[in-house]
């Protein structure tokens, strides 16, 4: 069977994440302003019930699947195993610490509306947010890494995967916490220059992403080589996602960190005219001589 036959599985998953997308957008942005709409209808009412319930931690849920399934085809099993055990690992452990001291991301709790916490301060969903974001940010920086000729790049795809997946979080943040959103999944107890948000939360999501994906690249001992082909199905994870974000994000009102977003995840498109000397250049040496 062709590898991309084996990638169906994921294909489904993924249809299932960004259905699961679509359906918190409504719920979020139409059913909860607007219960006129539904609340005279049992079968709405049940359906509101059980979105407010499982809604947050599902699409995040099929994410991690999808993208699981995917690496287990294109990456290998063990590869796949051993970003998600470290990423979910090491992110647990960051926002553990993060959620009872302030560092490295500030002072935030999280609210109900992802799932059972552990130990009572972080959802089991966000690990699993870190390992399928994390990985899809990676496999995108590695191509990146590859496509502009970058030397050491390994190094690289770590640097431009974690700054893939800050990216995100510029515009995730300020739309998921915002006071007008009616349902918060999670609150800030201080404030910041970057829409009410402290900057050391960036910091702390970019030193997240740079750890693990620094310790996982090392124990898999050489670089994804996906073709373009393949590398559709993380981009468009990636790319639905960042959408998700922007959406809310414009819904309250906030259309400074969808450009912000936008022009960081583009940045390293510049690379190649800051890394690169002028071709030019040897050849006016020459004409010298």
């Amino acid at each position: 069977m062709k590898r991309w036959n084996r990638l169906s599985p994921a294909w489904i998953l993924l249809v299932a994440h960004l259905g699961a997308l679509v359906f918190g957008l409504v719920g979020l942005l139409i059913m909860l302003p607007h219960p006129d709409l539904w609340s005279s209808d049992p079968n709405a009412v049940r359906v509101f019930d059980w979105s407010m319930e499982h809604a947050g931690a599902t699409h995040i849920l099929f994410g991690a699947l999808a993208v699981a399934a995917f690496g287990i085809v294109a990456l290998g099993a063990k590869r796949t195993a051993l970003f998600a055990l470290i990423s979910t690992s090491f992110s647990l452990s960051f926002e553990l610490f993060g959620t009872g001291t302030g560092w490295p991301f500030g002072n935030y709790e999280y609210t109900d509306f992802l799932g059972t916490k552990v130990l009572g301060r972080v959802p089991w969903t966000i690990p699993l947010s870190w390992f399928y974001m994390g990985l899809s940010s990676f496999l995108l920086g590695s191509w990146l890494a590859q496509r502009l000729a970058l030397r050491n790049r390994g190094i690289w795809s770590v640097f431009l995967g974690a700054w893939m997946l800050t990216a995100w979080d510029l515009v995730l943040d300020p739309a998921m916490a915002h006071h007008s959103l009616r349902v918060q999944f999670w609150i800030w107890h201080e404030q910041g220059p970057y829409f009410g948000m402290p900057i050391k939360n960036f910091a702390g999501w970019a030193l997240t992403g740079l750890v693990f994906m620094a310790v996982s690249r090392w124990l898999w001992r050489e670089d994804s080589n996906l073709d373009l082909r393949t590398l559709r199905f993380p981009a468009i994870v990636y790319a639905a996602n960042m959408v998700f974000a922007m959406v809310i994000s414009a819904a309250v009102g906030l259309w400074q960190p969808i450009l912000i977003a936008i022009l960081v995840a583009a940045a390293p498109l510049v690379i190649p005219r800051l890394s690169r000397p002028s071709s030019r250049t040897p050849a006016r040496q020459a004409v010298n001589r």
